[in-house]
């Protein structure tokens, strides 16, 4: 139960659907409910999709490249303290790409967006997807991995309904709530980098010795 805790505050945390409200809403502004219903459905479907699959195969990756736990641990570390400090400092959308003048006009003439930019980079960027892949090299096939799946369905969930009500949430906490919430978050996402950093560091240290 504390490993689904800590998957499910650390995913949430890392992902922030709460800072993709403002970007949902403009871009769904356009449509009717039943539309925006249907993109908020199938941006967390593709979150969930894309987390599965990364949690799944990572580790193939990172034996392809030959990367270890702890360089990975390091390098998903100093991604998720780079997207602390974004939403700390108010520069998500920034940090996410998302004022990049190219992706700005895509997004100007895209129908469907629930893929890109909202699935990716906005909610599955590098820090879940790093973070899943540690998750896996750490507990491998274990009971653990049932509740972090299950975490990770929770979170996407989670995700839906946030994006479902954004309009709502939007009216209700207005651009200066949803911002200080954010902040708030990114505090917890640097902890939680941190973390990862220090812990890989320490296993080094204890290699050497």
């Amino acid at each position: 139960m504390e490993l689904f805790l800590y998957a499910f505050a650390a995913l949430f945390s890392i992902i922030n659907p709460l800072g993709t409200v403002p970007i949902f809403v403009g871009l769904t502004q356009e449509e009717n409910p039943a539309e925006r219903k249907k993109t908020a459905l199938l941006t967390a479907i593709n979150v969930l999709v894309i987390l599965v699959i990364s949690f799944f195969l990572g580790k193939y990756l990172l034996q392809f490249f030959g990367i270890s736990l702890n360089s990975l641990r390091i390098a998903g570390g100093l991604i998720i303290v780079s997207s602390g400090f974004a939403l700390l400092t108010g520069r998500f959308a920034k940090h996410k790409g998302m004022k990049n003048k190219q992706v700005q006009k895509d997004l100007s003439v895209r129908e469907r967006f629930s893929l890109t930019p909202l699935a990716i980079p906005m909610l599955a960027g590098p820090g879940s997807i790093s973070l899943l892949i540690t998750f896996q090299q750490e507990y491998g096939w274990t009971i653990d991995v049932v509740y972090i799946l299950i975490a990770v369905l929770l979170v996407c969930l989670t995700t839906f309904l946030i994006l479902r009500s954004s309009f709502l949430i939007a009216k209700t906490l207005g651009a200066s709530g949803i911002n200080a919430i954010s902040r708030i978050i990114g505090f917890i996402v640097i902890a939680i980098g941190i973390e990862y950093i220090s812990g890989a560091v320490l296993n080094l240290l204890k290699t050497v010795q």
